[in-house]
């Protein structure tokens, strides 16, 4: 197998996220400011982390805030600002929905300069430093947010030692399994979603995600010997002990959600090898959705 660029993104991210915290006063102006009603876009990962923030600003007071994926914002909805997500900045749905908005406040959150989607938003700000080679998104996502996190005013130094603790996690004790369901609560339900995608993605592997409580509404129908119930943050009381119980293995790491998320992204690494897949490349997929 060629050289696996995914594996050096994943051990990148302490670093990567160091370097957003360096930007910030940089481009501060141009994200969410306090009071405004934001929505927040974005495709495949990118919709996930979108999901995170809004959850996480709205729950620091910083003003109602909704996420959307690129193709269901609702434009007959006010917003003081969009501010869309695209490591690419050439995903259809996101470059369509800017040229739709040209007359309101829009931000993009890229990895790429002189994109279509660049073109089109009323400011950028830049991550080029964490974009990625891997068709599979890992850094570029997760800095993003880490930036976001930083600019909500959150301390991000135990989360970005976190980091660095989950990249010394083992994860092959954890292969094997047949399937695995990661759960998150509040704004790791977003991170919740995107490790199973990272599963599905790089090691075309059965992966399910949901809200923490809402996991013994029917899904935990399906745990049993032989598969993972993931949690990203800390589970809610009672909830692994009735995992146990199926006979399914419940995982849990005391670190960041964030963190945990790099974890998971370890995970579906292993898992991609382990089954002689090229994690970099997944099947039927491209770097960017881009529509005739």
């Amino acid at each position: 197998m060629s050289v696996v660029f995914v594996r050096a993104e994943i051990a990148s991210q302490p670093r990567t996220w160091r370097e957003a915290v360096g930007l910030l006063p940089a481009v501060a102006a141009a994200l969410p400011q306090p009071g405004e009603r934001v929505a927040v876009v974005g495709c495949g990962t990118s919709w996930f982390m979108a999901q995170a923030y809004a959850a996480l600003r709205e729950a620091s007071g910083h003003g109602e805030t909704d996420a959307f994926s690129g193709s269901e914002y609702p434009l007959g909805r006010a917003y003081d600002r969009v501010l869309a997500i695209s490591r690419s900045g050439t995903t259809t749905e996101v470059v369509g929905l800017l040229d739709g908005l040209a007359d309101r406040p829009t931000t993009l959150l890229t990895g790429v300069t002189g994109s279509p989607a660049g073109a089109r938003a009323q400011a950028s700000v830049v991550l080029d430093f964490a974009d990625e080679h891997s068709v599979v998104q890992t850094r570029f996502a997760t800095t993003a947010l880490l930036l976001l996190r930083a600019h909500l005013g959150a301390d991000v130094e135990p989360v970005i030692s976190d980091c660095a603790a989950a990249l010394a996690v083992d994860v092959d004790h954890l292969l094997g399994v047949e399937q695995v369901t990661f759960l998150g609560r509040g704004w790791a339900y977003g991170l919740a979603n995107e490790a199973a995608l990272k599963a599905r993605e790089a090691a075309q592997f059965w992966a399910e995600s949901y809200p923490s409580m809402d996991y013994r509404h029917g899904p935990i129908a399906i745990a049993q010997p032989g598969r993972l119930v993931w949690s990203l943050g800390r589970a809610p009381g009672g909830l692994r002990e009735q995992v146990v119980a199926t006979g399914a293995r419940f995982v849990e790491h005391h670190l960041d959600p964030l963190a945990g998320l790099v974890v998971a992204q370890r995970f579906a690494l292993a898992l991609a090898l382990g089954r002689g897949l090229d994690p970099d490349v997944p099947r039927s997929l491209t770097r960017s959705v881009i529509l005739p």
